[in-house]
């Protein structure tokens, strides 16, 4: 069993380095400066595509979508052509 110290047992509160201090205004504007720190510091992070790259991803994006296009369309005529042979069109 881990012994837990009386600061770490009290009232819940944290010290002044913590996050419970200061009025709330001051600590939604320090909580809003980091999460825009780290929104900045995670889009540094970011490995943007070079041109042939893009053009690549592009291409095959519409060769992806065309083709998604042409089996849902297919399927649907199947179905079209189905339903009016079932129920005599």
């Amino acid at each position: 069993m881990t012994d837990v110290s009386a600061e770490t047992r009290g009232s819940g509160r944290t010290s002044r380095k913590g996050g419970r201090s200061g009025n709330p205004v001051s600590r939604f504007f320090r909580a809003l400066s980091l999460f825009v720190s780290q929104i900045l510091d995670e889009l540094r992070k970011v490995v943007r595509p070079t041109r042939a790259e893009l053009v690549n991803y592009t291409i095959v994006v519409i060769v992806f979508v065309v083709f998604v296009m042409a089996l849902v369309s297919s399927v649907d005529f199947g179905f079209t052509k189905l339903v009016l042979w079932v129920f005599g069109g």
